[in-house]
């Protein structure tokens, strides 16, 4: 395996993207960053090879981000995590429940693949990720995911619900 610095050099624009699309917020997303490669570097030595060392990197991050959402909601469940992955802005952020439960039966109206994206991606999944466990390209599962947000956006809308 190449030297943390390589790594570093290598992957932390991707893994910065990755956490600033989970986050919304840029500043929490390089201290993110910097965990993500501190934790790196005390775990490289449980690093098998089983995943590309960028989908490693993506999965420390992704634990991290839950982490600090579960320190800031100890009682944090699917619902907060959908209503955190469909809105983008601050304002957008105040979705009742009643339009989170709107939002799951729209989910439950697509196939099964869109499904498993969504849910996959409400999670903090990388792309990468649930390309390689759907078999689909990164940009497939690209593509579906924001396909749907602007698919359940645009309902809600018609609805008067956004």
């Amino acid at each position: 395996m190449k030297s943390i610095e390589q790594l570093y050099k290598l992957y932390k624009d991707d893994v910065y993207r990755y956490l600033l699309s989970l986050t919304h917020n840029p500043t929490l997303s390089e201290d993110l960053l910097s965990e993500t490669f501190v934790n790196a570097i005390t775990s490289l030595d449980n690093f098998k090879g089983k995943s590309s060392v960028k989908t490693w990197l993506f999965a420390i991050a992704r634990n991290l981000w839950l982490q600090k959402l579960r320190k800031d909601r100890p009682t944090l469940e699917y619902n907060d995590l959908l209503e955190l992955y469909v809105s983008e802005s601050i304002e957008e952020r105040l979705i009742t429940k009643e339009t989170v439960q709107e939002i799951k039966e729209l989910l439950s109206k697509k196939d099964i693949r869109t499904q498993k994206i969504i849910n996959l991606r409400v999670e903090g999944y990388s792309f990468a990720h649930i390309a390689k466990q759907l078999q689909i390209s990164e940009n497939s599962a690209r593509v579906i995911d924001f396909r749907t947000k602007k698919w359940i956006k645009a309902t809600l809308g018609k609805e008067g619900q956004k």
